[in-house]
């Protein structure tokens, strides 16, 4: 099979604007809802395609005191053919595909990701004086192991656009149960985070410090995730969804004096119709 190459991550900070907000456009703040390619549809055969439209509603919690809710609603659009797939916020281009027979396959992608985290000083009084901390775009590899009796994936990315300048590992488990149009999948979720980007979300630089708020460099963590999510296709093409998630978050987060508190909360709805 002939790989598809990626485009040198060291693009400009221009090309990578433009992608982030394509992306986001897409569904930024969903993305603890996307959906899975057999979410009510069939798959995708080779030199086919298959593509959605919808509206996903999210409202996630932020761990800096006094900070409230991010509630959003965005657009969502699903696409994917043979080399291409695009799910929310979040882009793939495949690379190559094994198919083990009765156990599973194996599938390698590059992937693109919009993150909308950070905050801005006025978010909260407790932020007051602290420099802007700001989403981006985030690029790597993913890979996914498709097992009859679970789904295994992970993912190494980067961030393109330089503000954390960090990286991330992530690795999931999850497992779909259908039930004739309904399905609930569950999830577990571990996420490695370096210092950097521990640092630049999370900790204080020596000019933002204040009485009450020390000086706090960030060292690597990892995060745990749990959720569930939940789709029921009503009509033919048609599928609502509900994704429901905690996150706790580790001592090296809760000990910044800007993390209120010790774990974070999503909830997203939505809606998709499939051409």
């Amino acid at each position: 099979m002939q790989k598809l190459q990626l485009p040198a991550v060291h693009r400009s900070r221009r090309i990578y604007t433009v992608a982030a907000a394509v992306l986001c456009t897409m569904g930024c703040a969903t993305a603890g809802a996307q959906m899975r390619p057999d979410a009510g549809a069939a798959g995708t055969p080779e030199n086919s395609s298959a593509w959605g439209l919808g509206l996903g509603i999210s409202s996630a919690q932020r761990p800096y005191p006094g900070v409230e809710n991010k509630n959003s609603a965005i657009p969502l659009l699903y696409y994917e053919n043979a080399w291409l797939r695009v799910n929310g916020g979040s882009a793939d281009i495949k690379f190559a595909n094994k198919d083990f027979g009765s156990n599973g396959s194996l599938a390698f992608a590059g992937r693109l990701k919009y993150e909308d985290s950070g905050f801005k000083a006025d978010d909260s009084p407790s932020l007051t004086g602290m420099d802007e901390r700001q989403g981006g775009l985030w690029g790597g590899a993913a890979v996914t192991w498709n097992h009859p009796v679970v789904r295994v994936s992970g993912e190494w990315l980067s961030d393109l656009s330089s503000n954390s300048k960090g990286q991330k590992l992530q690795l999931q488990v999850d497992r779909r149960f259908g039930f004739g149009n309904f399905a609930v999948t569950p999830r577990l979720q571990a996420q490695w985070l370096d210092k950097k980007y521990v640092d630049y979300y999370f900790g204080v630089r020596a000019h933002e410090a204040l009485p009450g708020r020390s000086q706090f460099t960030g060292k690597a963590a990892s995060t745990l995730e749990v959720g569930v999510r939940m789709d029921y296709m009503f009509r033919p093409k048609q599928t609502v969804f509900v994704d429901v998630s905690a996150t706790s978050l580790p001592e090296e987060i809760k000990s910044s004096p800007i993390v209120g508190r010790s774990s974070v909360s999503r909830v997203s709805v939505g809606y998709l119709y499939r051409f």
